[in-house]
């Protein structure tokens, strides 16, 4: 069995590092232009022959998203961007549309092309085309069955991409209209608003101005929101069927989320290539996945149906509180302090987890606290205040400071 990739999302700097840190093999993120994460904080041009060096390092490669559905304007300027990719070094391209496509087998051929979800490749006739145009890797749609994959992997030799977790649009593989509809933010241009995700009421058209909730529970109504996908009991019968790479959504998640749901996967695959056969989800992986934002999870189609009805083993994963409070940026030998940037407020007496990369979870307890001038703290509550906390040793940088509730 061939070993699966592992795709993690960027949204900025900080995020690539932490997904390189936390295990992944390969990063996709956006520029400065014709990505549709605009919502994300992104990468400048400067920035990313930075990133690309920082990836290399630790031998992970970086794919750059090209993949909204561009309009006549959008193209002034495209090929001198593709330019500057590839002499940023990435190593490749993730493009939807057929315009934009068809411009970077022209202007940089060098670069490998992935065709993006929102192509909505859901056959195998599909997936053979974007092949002979060029096509290095198909991201598959949301849609598909574990057969319907497999179909596709005997009919082609591309790389095949699949999510394995992370949100789900109501729409076709995230191709919406809706906040368009309604904002006037295209979606497809990457300026999505959303609206999947706010309240709504039913309302009679008879009782105008009467507007009846529609239920759901406390954090709010959302009956245009999917289910989160979570695939990772799924892994084993994935990697069977020939999927090169394991993608995970979420460049406009935070930092923790990266981090943990990385870290999760990582594990998850590594157990996988150790033992096929005896592979199982350890509860300790669904633990950590409740302690990150999620809108609880799903198996999505692969089970096949016409239905999101598959929710399986993820239906029971218990949802626990759970605050990132602090960023682990270093250790100074000489007094024995961890360098904590704070991201939320915490106290002097706390004893918080400690998410590790590579290592087993840890307990730290806060003794005491000192800001950069050596004066003692009881709290600190500034936001990315520094303050160095005694530890008997070292943790990594990018080890992450929880609190459970």
């Amino acid at each position: 069995m061939k070993k699966p990739e592992l795709l993690a999302p960027a949204g900025n700097m900080e995020k690539l590092k932490a997904a390189v840190v936390y295990g992944a093999d390969a990063v996709y993120l956006g520029g400065p232009r014709y990505g549709l994460r605009m919502g994300a904080e992104n990468f400048t041009l400067r920035e990313l022959p930075e990133a690309v060096d920082y990836a290399r390092r630790y031998g992970v490669k970086v794919y750059v998203t090209v993949n909204i559905f561009a309009h006549n304007r959008d193209f002034r300027g495209l090929g001198e961007y593709l330019l500057m990719l590839r002499e940023a070094g990435a190593d490749g391209v993730i493009v939807a549309d057929p315009g934009v496509f068809s411009l970077v087998r022209s202007v940089t051929p060098e670069l490998k092309v992935h065709l993006s979800t929102q192509a909505n490749t859901v056959n195998a006739a599909a997936a053979a085309f974007w092949e002979a145009q060029g096509a290095s890797r198909i991201v598959l749609a949301r849609e598909l069955s574990l057969e319907e994959i497999r179909e596709i992997r005997d009919r082609v030799r591309a790389e095949l991409e699949v999510f394995v977790h992370g949100a789900m649009c109501i729409s076709y593989s995230g191709r919406c209209l809706l906040s368009m509809y309604v904002t006037g933010r295209d979606a497809n241009l990457g300026d999505c608003a959303q609206p999947c995700r706010w309240r709504y009421a039913l309302m009679e058209e008879k009782r105008p101005g009467q507007y009846f909730p529609v239920l759901e529970d406390s954090r709010g109504t959302y009956i245009l929101s999917s289910r989160d996908m979570c695939l990772l009991s799924r892994l084993p019968e994935l990697a069977a069927a020939g999927v090169d790479s394991f993608k995970i959504e979420g460049r406009v998640k935070s930092v923790h989320y990266v981090s943990t749901v990385v870290k999760v996967y990582r594990e998850a695959i590594d157990r996988l290539m150790e033992d096929p056969g005896g592979y199982q989800a350890d509860p300790r992986w669904w633990d950590e996945l409740g302690k990150v934002s999620n809108r609880d999870y799903t198996t999505g189609f692969l089970s096949g149906g016409a239905t999101l009805a598959g929710h399986g083993d993820v239906e029971g994963i218990y949802r626990r509180n759970c605050t990132f409070v602090g960023l682990v940026k270093g250790f100074h030998p000489d007094g024995k302090l961890l360098e904590v940037e704070q991201r939320n407020r915490f106290f002097r007496g706390e004893t918080l987890e400690v998410l590790i990369p590579g290592r087993p979870n840890g307990m730290l307890k806060v003794e005491a606290m000192i800001d950069r001038e050596g004066r003692p703290l009881d709290e600190a509550p500034h936001p990315r205040q520094t303050v160095f906390i005694p530890a008997e040793g070292p943790l990594p940088e990018f080890s992450l400071l929880r609190r459970l509730e």
